[in-house]
């Protein structure tokens, strides 16, 4: 059984039964066997199909934001926008899917010479807790416009909200068995993995879980996205609009209560600007409110689970050992539940722990650069290369994107994911593409057509 733990109070919530070896067998067939009838459906068919499942997440938003916010803390307010972009995320894939599939005609020596994507088969999702129904229709809309069938293998701590994401499939009266929710424990996963029916696996997740998600999948030759951890730098340049950086770049780093691999986690400040932007940092921060996810007045609310809690609390405290400064927060509140109070460090330099580990929480860390060459420096140096944003004139901003080691850079603007746009990362951040026309080229068989005779 999985035993859910609410975070707002650290009591338990309920429990919700695993599969047996035998359930899991059966599921992985079902899907093999839908996979059948579903790739031979029309785009349109099944663009029908994912609207009908967005229309019913938009008439039960609240009902569904619920679960998110009882099992991981995510306040009702971010919990409701993000069902709806999930559903936003369906109709974008359902109106683009057959334009992004297209055949592509190539020259050669035949008579006509195609490319055509064709799907592979069932695809396993194994996906994290922070945005559950987010991360869920990251992963099945592509695969299901392109024809395959989907598994979804969620994350223990949110089995309100997998059982939720299946059951709109089985409600909308979509084919029987093309998007089925696997309550695996985690040591199960690798023989989901290894089943001969799946034919790929998308994870998102932490790099050393992503490490052995990608060596199992490879050990069997099937193709795997790994969308992994981050450490993202915010540079902010002496030229740049500082109320407007102040303002996204707080935004950024507290959605969630900071639990986003694409939040602002180090903020490279030029030093000449350095003592403003942090006033203005501060000033935002600092009217945050922190409390019940449940009442619409909370800005931040618990963080998922006591060990990433505690976890805060250590890179936090290591980090003004090491000789940084606290101006906000910084302590553990004595109160119930899993909560940690926004965080505002500055002094910080790059070898301390809150820049060499991913911070997963609301704590702001500010670093100091003599200039844009070390702004740039800095940002580049770390194992991590998921996503970055840069403040300054546009032009100068998209000259310095171009040196970013990092999958996607914004130029004045907060980092968010949007389906109409390729979102991963590189280094330690992982491989492969999702959304945009990238993501769902990622599961399908690209394969080269030649039709004779040939030419001269």
């Amino acid at each position: 059984m999985f035993t859910v733990i609410n975070p707002t109070t650290g009591q338990p919530l309920y429990q919700k039964p695993l599969l047996t070896p035998d359930e899991m067998e059966h599921k992985i067939q079902a899907s093999f066997e839908a996979w059948q009838l579903w790739r031979q459906r029309s785009f349109k068919e099944r663009a029908d199909v994912l609207i009908r499942v967005a229309r019913m997440m938009r008439e039960s938003v609240d009902m569904l934001a619920m679960p998110m916010t009882e099992e991981m803390g995510k306040p009702i307010k971010e919990a409701r926008a993000e069902v709806l972009k999930a559903a936003w995320c369906a109709e974008h894939y359902a109106e683009h899917a057959e334009e992004y599939l297209s055949a592509k005609t190539l020259p050669s020596d035949a008579s006509h010479s195609y490319v055509q994507h064709l799907p592979l088969g069932p695809v396993l999702g194994v996906l994290p807790w922070n945005a559950p129904f987010w991360l869920a229709f990251r992963f099945c809309a592509p695969a299901l416009m392109a024809g395959n069938t989907c598994l979804m293998k969620h994350d223990p701590h949110v089995p309100g909200c997998a059982e939720a994401i299946a059951g709109l499939f089985t409600q909308a009266g979509v084919p029987e068995n093309i998007m089925q929710n696997l309550p695996l424990q985690t040591p199960d996963v690798e023989a989901a993995i290894r089943h001969p029916r799946v034919q790929a696996v998308s994870f998102t997740g932490s790099g050393k879980a992503g490490g052995i998600v990608a060596s199992i999948a490879a050990s069997e030759i099937k193709p795997s996205v790994l969308e992994l951890g981050g450490s993202d730098p915010a540079i902010v340049l002496a030229d740049a609009d500082l109320e407007a950086a102040a303002d996204a770049i707080a935004l950024s780093r507290i959605i969630n209560a900071g639990q986003s691999c694409i939040a602002a986690k180090r903020i490279i400040v030029e030093e000449s600007v350095h003592d403003g932007f942090v006033d203005k940092l501060k000033l935002r921060l600092e009217k945050l409110q922190m409390g019940d996810p449940k009442e619409e007045t909370t800005d931040i609310g618990p963080i998922a689970r006591k060990d990433l809690r505690d976890n805060l609390d250590r890179q936090v405290r290591q980090t003004l050992d090491a000789g940084a400064q606290c101006l906000l927060g910084g302590k553990v509140p004595d109160r119930e539940g899993f909560f940690y109070p926004v965080t505002l460090l500055t002094g910080v330099t790059n070898g301390m722990l809150a820049c060499q580990e991913e911070t997963f929480g609301p704590i702001a860390v500010v670093l100091k650069a003599a200039d844009a060459d070390e702004a740039l420096r800095i940002a580049n140096d770390t194992e991590y290369g998921l996503a970055a944003s840069v403040w300054t004139e546009t032009k100068r901003g998209e000259s310095i994107a171009r040196e970013i080691m990092a999958g996607q850079v914004v130029v004045n603007g907060i980092v968010k994911t949007d389906p109409r746009l390729p979102s991963g990362g590189i280094k330690r951040s992982g491989f492969g593409r999702e959304l945009g026309p990238h993501g769902i080229m990622e599961f399908v068989n690209t394969q080269q057509v030649w039709v004779g005779p040939k030419t001269e």
